[in-house]
Protein backbone atom coordinates (compact mmCIF):
# COMPACT_ATOMS: atom_id res chain seq x y z
CA UNK A 1 0.00 0.00 0.00
CA UNK A 2 1.26 3.48 -0.84
CA UNK A 3 2.41 5.75 1.96
CA UNK A 4 1.31 9.33 2.63
CA UNK A 5 3.61 12.30 3.12
CA UNK A 6 2.79 15.89 4.01
CA UNK A 7 3.95 19.06 2.27
CA UNK A 8 3.32 22.57 3.56
CA UNK A 9 2.52 24.93 0.69
CA UNK A 10 1.89 28.59 0.04
CA UNK A 11 -0.54 30.14 -2.42
CA UNK A 12 1.19 31.45 -5.54
CA UNK A 13 -0.17 34.75 -6.77
CA UNK A 14 2.07 35.27 -9.80
CA UNK A 15 3.28 32.89 -12.49
CA UNK A 16 6.00 33.01 -15.14
CA UNK A 17 9.76 32.54 -15.31
CA UNK A 18 10.55 35.61 -13.20
CA UNK A 19 8.23 34.52 -10.41
CA UNK A 20 9.62 30.98 -10.54
CA UNK A 21 13.20 32.23 -10.25
CA UNK A 22 12.19 34.35 -7.26
CA UNK A 23 10.66 31.29 -5.58
CA UNK A 24 13.76 29.18 -6.15
CA UNK A 25 15.98 31.88 -4.70
CA UNK A 26 13.86 31.58 -1.54
CA UNK A 27 14.05 27.80 -1.32
CA UNK A 28 10.66 27.14 -2.93
CA UNK A 29 9.52 25.77 -6.29
CA UNK A 30 6.28 26.30 -8.23
CA UNK A 31 3.66 23.56 -8.39
CA UNK A 32 0.09 23.12 -9.62
CA UNK A 33 -2.82 21.09 -8.25
CA UNK A 34 -5.42 20.12 -10.83
CA UNK A 35 -8.32 17.70 -11.24
CA UNK A 36 -11.29 16.95 -9.03
CA UNK A 37 -13.52 19.12 -11.26
CA UNK A 38 -11.94 22.22 -9.74
CA UNK A 39 -9.84 24.99 -11.31
CA UNK A 40 -6.04 24.50 -11.26
CA UNK A 41 -4.47 25.80 -8.06
CA UNK A 42 -1.01 27.40 -8.26
CA UNK A 43 1.13 26.82 -5.17
CA UNK A 44 4.72 27.00 -3.97
CA UNK A 45 6.32 24.11 -2.08
CA UNK A 46 9.67 23.70 -0.26
CA UNK A 47 12.45 22.69 -2.64
CA UNK A 48 14.67 20.67 -0.28
CA UNK A 49 11.88 18.57 1.24
CA UNK A 50 10.31 17.84 -2.15
CA UNK A 51 13.67 17.01 -3.76
CA UNK A 52 14.47 14.53 -0.99
CA UNK A 53 11.04 12.92 -1.39
CA UNK A 54 11.60 12.62 -5.12
CA UNK A 55 14.89 10.74 -4.68
CA UNK A 56 13.70 8.59 -1.77
CA UNK A 57 11.74 6.37 -4.19
CA UNK A 58 8.03 5.91 -4.79
CA UNK A 59 7.40 9.61 -5.29
CA UNK A 60 4.92 9.08 -8.15
CA UNK A 61 2.97 6.37 -6.32
CA UNK A 62 2.62 7.95 -2.88
CA UNK A 63 -0.33 10.13 -1.95
CA UNK A 64 0.66 13.52 -0.55
CA UNK A 65 -1.25 15.81 1.75
CA UNK A 66 -0.80 19.44 0.78
CA UNK A 67 -1.38 21.78 3.72
CA UNK A 68 -2.49 25.14 2.39
CA UNK A 69 -4.03 27.99 4.42
CA UNK A 70 -5.49 25.63 7.02
CA UNK A 71 -6.83 23.19 4.42
CA UNK A 72 -5.47 19.71 3.67
CA UNK A 73 -5.67 18.60 0.04
CA UNK A 74 -4.94 14.99 -0.89
CA UNK A 75 -2.97 14.73 -4.12
CA UNK A 76 -0.88 12.35 -6.19
CA UNK A 77 2.31 13.57 -7.91
CA UNK A 78 1.71 13.14 -11.65
CA UNK A 79 4.66 14.88 -13.26
CA UNK A 80 7.78 16.86 -12.45
CA UNK A 81 10.39 18.80 -14.35
CA UNK A 82 14.16 18.89 -13.84
CA UNK A 83 16.55 21.52 -15.09
CA UNK A 84 18.14 19.93 -18.19
CA UNK A 85 21.61 21.22 -17.32
CA UNK A 86 21.89 21.21 -13.54
CA UNK A 87 19.33 18.44 -12.87
CA UNK A 88 17.55 20.21 -10.01
CA UNK A 89 13.78 20.14 -9.52
CA UNK A 90 11.95 23.11 -11.04
CA UNK A 91 8.23 22.20 -11.10
CA UNK A 92 5.73 19.59 -9.89
CA UNK A 93 2.19 18.75 -11.05
CA UNK A 94 -0.21 17.20 -8.53
CA UNK A 95 -3.54 15.47 -9.21
CA UNK A 96 -6.26 16.12 -6.65
CA UNK A 97 -7.59 12.75 -5.40
CA UNK A 98 -10.54 11.53 -3.35
CA UNK A 99 -12.02 8.23 -2.22
CA UNK A 100 -13.47 7.53 -5.67
CA UNK A 101 -10.47 8.63 -7.73
CA UNK A 102 -8.85 5.99 -9.97
CA UNK A 103 -5.41 6.50 -11.48
CA UNK A 104 -2.94 4.84 -13.83
CA UNK A 105 0.54 4.51 -12.35
CA UNK A 106 3.79 2.65 -12.98
CA UNK A 107 4.72 0.36 -10.10
CA UNK A 108 7.93 -1.70 -9.73
CA UNK A 109 8.02 -5.48 -10.15
CA UNK A 110 9.62 -7.61 -7.42
CA UNK A 111 10.66 -11.22 -8.05
CA UNK A 112 10.53 -13.70 -5.18
CA UNK A 113 11.35 -17.37 -4.47
CA UNK A 114 14.24 -17.47 -6.90
CA UNK A 115 15.69 -20.35 -4.88
CA UNK A 116 12.59 -22.39 -5.81
CA UNK A 117 13.19 -22.03 -9.55
CA UNK A 118 14.68 -25.20 -11.13
CA UNK A 119 15.81 -23.15 -14.11
CA UNK A 120 17.79 -20.69 -12.02
CA UNK A 121 19.29 -23.53 -9.98
CA UNK A 122 20.55 -25.09 -13.21
CA UNK A 123 22.40 -21.91 -14.13
CA UNK A 124 19.63 -20.11 -15.96
CA UNK A 125 19.34 -16.32 -15.91
CA UNK A 126 16.35 -14.21 -14.97
CA UNK A 127 15.78 -11.93 -17.95
CA UNK A 128 13.56 -9.06 -16.77
CA UNK A 129 11.49 -7.66 -19.63
CA UNK A 130 9.56 -5.14 -17.50
CA UNK A 131 11.04 -3.66 -14.33
CA UNK A 132 7.80 -1.67 -13.93
CA UNK A 133 4.22 -2.25 -15.04
CA UNK A 134 1.38 0.20 -15.48
CA UNK A 135 -1.76 -0.53 -13.46
CA UNK A 136 -5.20 0.98 -12.89
CA UNK A 137 -6.17 1.28 -9.23
CA UNK A 138 -7.80 3.52 -6.63
CA UNK A 139 -5.60 6.52 -5.85
CA UNK A 140 -5.82 5.66 -2.16
CA UNK A 141 -4.75 2.03 -2.66
CA UNK A 142 -1.73 2.12 -4.97
CA UNK A 143 0.41 -1.01 -4.47
CA UNK A 144 4.06 -0.38 -3.60
CA UNK A 145 5.07 -3.14 -6.01
CA UNK A 146 3.80 -6.15 -7.95
CA UNK A 147 5.15 -9.57 -6.91
CA UNK A 148 6.14 -12.31 -9.36
CA UNK A 149 6.56 -15.82 -7.91
CA UNK A 150 9.36 -17.79 -9.64
CA UNK A 151 8.51 -21.15 -8.04
CA UNK A 152 8.78 -24.04 -10.53
CA UNK A 153 9.98 -21.83 -13.40
CA UNK A 154 12.46 -23.52 -15.72
CA UNK A 155 14.83 -22.54 -18.51
CA UNK A 156 12.82 -21.41 -21.51
CA UNK A 157 9.79 -20.37 -19.44
CA UNK A 158 8.15 -16.97 -19.83
CA UNK A 159 6.25 -15.27 -17.02
CA UNK A 160 3.20 -13.51 -18.43
CA UNK A 161 0.82 -11.00 -16.88
CA UNK A 162 -1.87 -13.68 -16.47
CA UNK A 163 0.40 -15.53 -14.01
CA UNK A 164 0.58 -12.57 -11.62
CA UNK A 165 -1.89 -12.23 -8.78
CA UNK A 166 -2.87 -8.57 -8.37
CA UNK A 167 -4.30 -6.96 -5.22
CA UNK A 168 -8.05 -6.37 -5.07
CA UNK A 169 -9.14 -3.41 -7.19
CA UNK A 170 -5.92 -3.38 -9.23
CA UNK A 171 -5.73 -4.28 -12.93
CA UNK A 172 -3.10 -4.06 -15.64
CA UNK A 173 -3.38 -1.09 -18.00
CA UNK A 174 -2.52 -3.36 -20.95
CA UNK A 175 -5.57 -5.52 -21.59
CA UNK A 176 -5.28 -6.47 -25.27
CA UNK A 177 -2.54 -9.06 -24.78
CA UNK A 178 -0.94 -11.32 -22.18
CA UNK A 179 2.34 -9.43 -22.11
CA UNK A 180 5.64 -10.90 -20.91
CA UNK A 181 7.16 -9.66 -17.66
CA UNK A 182 10.25 -11.90 -17.53
CA UNK A 183 11.81 -15.05 -18.95
CA UNK A 184 14.23 -17.69 -17.68
CA UNK A 185 17.06 -17.79 -20.18
CA UNK A 186 19.71 -20.49 -20.33
CA UNK A 187 23.44 -19.81 -20.31
CA UNK A 188 25.67 -21.57 -22.82
CA UNK A 189 27.10 -23.76 -20.04
CA UNK A 190 23.69 -24.55 -18.68
CA UNK A 191 22.36 -25.43 -22.12
CA UNK A 192 25.39 -27.73 -22.70
CA UNK A 193 24.85 -29.50 -19.39
CA UNK A 194 21.15 -29.89 -20.12
CA UNK A 195 21.96 -31.30 -23.58
CA UNK A 196 24.47 -33.81 -22.13
CA UNK A 197 21.92 -34.85 -19.51
CA UNK A 198 19.26 -35.40 -22.17
CA UNK A 199 21.69 -37.40 -24.33
CA UNK A 200 22.66 -39.56 -21.36
CA UNK A 201 19.00 -40.21 -20.70
CA UNK A 202 18.40 -41.14 -24.32
CA UNK A 203 21.35 -43.57 -24.28
CA UNK A 204 20.06 -45.16 -21.10
CA UNK A 205 16.64 -45.65 -22.66
CA UNK A 206 18.25 -47.16 -25.79
CA UNK A 207 20.32 -49.64 -23.77
CA UNK A 208 17.27 -50.55 -21.76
Amino acid sequence: MSQTFTVKAEARETVGKGAARHLRRNGMIPAVIYGGKQPPLSIAIPYKETFLRLHAGGFMTNVAEIELAGETIKVLPKDYQLDPVRDFLIHVDFLRVGEGTSVSVEVPVHFEKQDASPGLKRGGTLNIVRHEVEVHCPATAIPEFITVDLTDTDIGDSIHASAVKLPAGVSFAITDRDFTIATIAGTAAGMSEASESDEAGDEGETEA
